[in-house]
């Protein structure tokens, strides 16, 4: 059927493969079909433009469920009548045709399907039809959006079960258990943060695209060697300030039900108000920070001006007081009216010489690195979307374990990086000994205090950053210190290693504990095992491109617009009202 041609005798396994033969004959040649017979023993059609001679009349095989062509009259005499469109290309028809591009990229997107359809058979769909048959053909290959939800229950358990020490929770609302929240922390991440992570924790949500959508709530963190550590993650049907303070709130728990002390940890996020009140209500002792990914991303698009980007970042890291206010001058001196928006974030929130906690060098998070794990995703249903986080943990987890084995250095390979040129630089320092922890380092261009004791430097890098710094190194090279030893521990190679000590453990088929969720249940627990999709539904129309992402975005002062024409504000030349009135008042 390559070429899409019937001859008398040709034989099919059933009726539905011949059906499917003649609808894609039917296409890709561009003629439609008049119908006038069809059921399970025989098939009978004809062109449907008029005055063609063409028919087709099939039978099935006594005893067998083969079809067979009978009879084929005539040849098309009607030329190429359907360009534009088909009825014969049904939205069952798409789903057959993009269910194997749909496998492999679940982004498959409804103009992408328009393009294929038309460069391989010369028709013209509806983007609606195209838009419906990725829906079914979505929820034929992973399920429905509501099937989902309805397994929920069961896999939060079989989550407990097969990593015992996990957090895994749903929660409903309403008399008919309508989805509320869910949220995840597996034991080996929860385990790996507290004791062998960087004591930062990157917050933010992305929203999904599924039926329902829905937001994904993370929190992330830094291993040893500067890479992504996923602690925890939800999905709420709302993103709002109780959204984050609950999540945050479970967050919190999790954490204290495996340790004794809790470290005092470092947030950062995006500068939502409700984040950071979750944060200073939930975590109160730890310290809260812009991420200036963010924040440069917001300054960029207010100023459309690369070079504010830049001096934003240089004034961010900057290691003193002196460098940080150079950098904000000429911030001023590009522009004076960025540097006004800028003075609405408090320095002490993003920059590394004025902030209160310890970020070890981290300004942004890496929440965006998390979220691109289930980018594709985004579409499925909730539950694929968790699966797909649970496939890249169990991977990134076993990955690690086997890097970290060819590791035969201190520290992890960045950290080791950043002690080897601090030895380097220290080589050429001079190191005059006060007593027995502070000492004084000269350098060709400056002079600076170091004290072991308190592992601090007035050039602020050793505090910043958690590693000596190279005035530090020469301290300590002086007196004979090992200088690994007092770098902190979460980055080292055994710290690394603790972090990815506990497996990930793999979830059995879905077959099998979606028994579970089927098995007969008394009446009392039946209502509560259910979880149906939220109330919501995607709606209508573009989506926006992405979330507000700055404290106080609507207190921002408003741009004043102004006529040309009457010297007047608050609207311009086109919509200016005053040649109108000039007209009334010379009629």
């Amino acid at each position: 059927m390559e070429n899409h041609t019937f001859v008398v005798g040709q034989e099919f396994p059933d009726v539905k493969a011949f059906r499917n033969a003649i609808k894609e004959a039917a296409i890709a040649q561009h003629f439609e079909l008049r119908i006038i017979k069809s059921d399970l023993i025989r098939y009978f059609a004809k062109c449907a433009s008029e005055g063609c001679p063409w028919r087709i009349r099939a039978v099935k095989l006594p005893n067998v469920p083969t079809f067979t062509v009978r009879s084929l009259e005539g040849t098309h005499t009607c030329g190429r009548n359907a360009q534009n469109g088909h009825h014969q290309a049904s939205v069952d028809w798409i789903v057959s045709f993009i269910e194997e591009r749909l496998r492999n990229n679940t982004n498959y997107k409804p103009k992408d399907i328009l393009h294929d359809i038309h460069q391989q058979y010369g028709i013209t769909i509806p983007y609606k039809q195209a838009w419906r048959a990725k829906e079914r053909g979505l929820a034929a290959i992973y399920g429905s959006s509501e099937e989902g939800y309805c397994l929920l229950p069961s896999y939060c358990e079989q989550i407990k079960r097969t990593n015992p020490g996990s957090v895994a929770e749903v929660f409903t609302t309403g008399a008919d258990n309508r989805f509320h929240r869910l949220f995840i922390s597996f034991f080996g991440s929860i385990n790996g943060f507290l004791n062998g992570c960087l004591p930062v924790v990157g917050l933010g949500g992305i929203q999904l695209k599924s039926k329902y959508l829905g937001t994904l709530l993370s929190a992330t963190s830094f291993d040893a060697d500067g890479g992504l550590f996923p602690l925890a993650f939800g999905v709420v049907d709302v993103e709002n300030d109780e959204s984050w303070m609950w999540f945050l709130s479970e967050l919190q728990k999790a954490l204290e039900m495996n340790t004794e002390n809790m470290p005092r940890l470092t947030f950062l996020c995006d500068g939502q108000k409700g984040i950071v009140d979750a944060v200073r209500r939930k975590f109160p002792s730890s310290s809260h920070a812009f991420c200036l990914r963010h924040l440069s991303e917001s300054i960029g698009k207010e100023f459309k001006n690369s070079r504010l980007v830049h001096l934003l970042w240089k004034a961010a890291y900057a290691a003193t007081t002196i460098h940080f206010k150079e950098k904000m001058l000429e911030i001023s001196e590009v522009s004076s009216a960025a540097a006004k928006w800028l003075q609405q974030f408090p320095p002490s929130r993003w920059a590394l010489v004025y902030f209160e906690g310890t970020r070890y060098g981290h300004l942004s998070s890496n929440i965006d690195e998390f979220n691109r794990w289930i980018l594709e995703a985004r579409e499925l249903p909730i539950i694929q979307v968790i699966e797909r986080i649970h496939s890249k943990l169990m991977a990134e987890f076993q990955d690690r374990q086997m890097k970290s084995n060819s590791w035969f250095s201190v520290l992890a390979p960045s950290a080791e990086k950043r002690m080897i040129e601090a030895i380097n630089h220290a080589s050429a320092y001079q190191v005059l000994r006060s007593d027995e922890v502070e000492f004084e380092v000269l350098s060709a261009e400056r002079s600076d205090i170091v004290n072991i004791g308190t592992h601090s430097c007035s050039c602020r890098g050793w505090q910043l950053y958690g590693i000596p710094c190279s005035h530090a190194v020469a301290a300590l090279v002086s007196c004979r210190k090992d200088v690994h030893t007092f770098t902190e521990k979460c980055f080292t190679v055994a710290g690394y290693r603790e972090a990815y000590a506990e497996t990930i453990h793999p979830i059995p088929e879905r077959i099998e504990w979606r028994k579970m969720s089927e098995a007969p249940m008394d009446d009392d627990d039946d209502d509560a095992q259910v979880v149906r999709p939220p109330k919501f539904r995607r709606p209508p129309g573009r989506p926006e491109k992405k979330r507000i992402c700055v404290e106080d975005d609507l207190n921002r002062e408003k741009h004043t617009v102004h006529c040309s024409r009457c010297n007047q504000t608050g609207h311009y030349k086109t919509t200016c009202k005053a040649e109108t009135m000039n007209s009334i008042e010379q009629f």
